[in-house]
């Protein structure tokens, strides 16, 4: 028989407020700033190379991604980048981490339904400063019973975190809008992954979904969350 879920970690970024339309933005403007140096889908291609390779030193984040389109500028215009370009990319960084927050539709009533039933537990990766400027100025900080900002989400990181915040990762749950992050990690290290899809990918996130294994859902938004616990603890 099946253990009872009592633990649910939620994904921050594009799961509980938007994220990624905001990095949409600033690639558009990168993009026009390089027009004269670089077609769109290559530019975006050179992008998306250094982001992937400088994963492991800068991590995921918004001060990584600066980093990476600096890069980028520099190797599209063989060093002769112009200062003002770079200092346009900056500021564009800067913008970036002073947005203010806001919640996904029905994101406020999901957690409120969902806090002192289940134990709550954010997992989320990125820079630390900026996840923690995000989650005060979402106000739902005081819902969770415990926060996790990591490095990377791996099934060691989920077993870790579950088994500090709960009664071990059989008895949890994940959900997130990352099919890599999110999903497929956590169902790894032994729990539940549930898929929600926001609309918006980053391309170093996409996987196969793990289709035919029973402790895989989707769901088409965060407050379908309540209803499916429910019927997966048979209540």
């Amino acid at each position: 028989m099946t253990a009872p879920i009592t633990t649910i970690g939620l994904d921050a970024d594009d799961t509980l407020w938007h994220n990624e339309r905001f990095f949409s933005l600033t690639h558009e403007r990168f993009t026009a700033l390089l027009a004269d140096h670089a077609a769109p889908e290559h530019l975006a291609e050179r992008l998306l190379a250094a982001e992937r390779r400088n994963l492991g030193q800068y991590g995921f984040g918004i001060k990584g991604f600066v980093l990476s389109m600096i890069e980028t500028a520099v190797e599209i215009t063989e060093g002769k980048v112009p200062g003002h370009v770079i200092g346009e990319i900056i500021a564009a960084g800067q913008e970036m981490l002073s947005h203010p927050i806001e919640l996904l539709p029905g994101v406020e009533e999901t957690i409120a339904a969902l806090a002192g039933r289940y134990r709550l537990v954010l997992i989320t990766k990125g820079d630390l400063l900026d996840q923690e400027r995000k989650l005060a100025q979402s106000g739902l900080g005081a819902r969770f019973d415990a926060v996790e900002i990591v490095s990377h989400k791996t099934p060691q990181a989920y077993a870790s975190i579950f088994a500090r915040h709960g009664d071990g990762a059989h008895t949890a749950l994940m959900a997130g809008n990352s099919m890599a992050s999110d999903v497929i990690p956590p169902i790894e290290a032994g729990g539940w992954g549930i898929f929600v899809p926001h609309g918006r990918e980053w391309a170093l996130e996409r996987a196969d979904p793990p289709k035919g294994n029973p402790r895989y859902q989707q769901i088409s938004a965060l407050s379908e969350l309540p209803d499916l616990l429910q019927a997966l603890n048979g209540s």
